[in-house]
């Protein structure tokens, strides 16, 4: 089944995107959650349209995005989190905690947004987060989790 995504769905597409799926998947949570219609032939020619009128509003959303990236790789950050023993962390830094961190330093994402390397952090060190600003834009950003003083 060929479903039109109208919203980015991890794992699967981005919105706008034609995708290949399996029936009951489409027709129990795509279509009924609102994340995707029937890709018909008519569909399809109304999609292509509204493509092809959106190509200079994604050429700004791109533009956008990048700037935003180069922001991002002028930030250094330090997560500061309670210690125990063995340089373990009471409880964990999570890409909530990072969008939280990175809006304090004038960056403002949304969590899902972002990606830590390895899932939530429990640890102190260096550590990666993957952040997808536009579909064709994803930054790999750095930062450091150290003991609260």
């Amino acid at each position: 089944m060929e479903i039109i995504l109208k919203k980015d769905v991890e794992n699967l597409g981005f919105t706008d995107d034609v995708v290949t799926v399996k029936d009951g998947y489409g027709r129990n949570f795509l279509i009924p959650q609102g994340f995707g219609v029937l890709a018909t032939e008519s569909a399809k020619k109304v999609l292509a349209e509204n493509l092809r009128q959106r190509a200079h509003k994604e050429a700004q959303a791109i533009a956008d995005a990048k700037a935003t990236a180069e922001k991002l790789a002028g930030v250094e950050l330090k997560m500061t989190a309670k210690v125990g023993t063995g340089n373990k962390l009471f409880g964990a830094v999570t890409n909530q905690n990072v969008a939280d961190e990175l809006a304090k330093v004038g960056v403002t994402l949304e969590k899902k947004f972002i990606q830590i390397v390895g899932g939530s952090i429990k640890a102190l060190g260096h550590y990666t987060a993957a952040v997808r600003l536009h579909r064709e834009v994803v930054v790999n950003f750095e930062f450091d989790v150290v003991a609260e003083a």
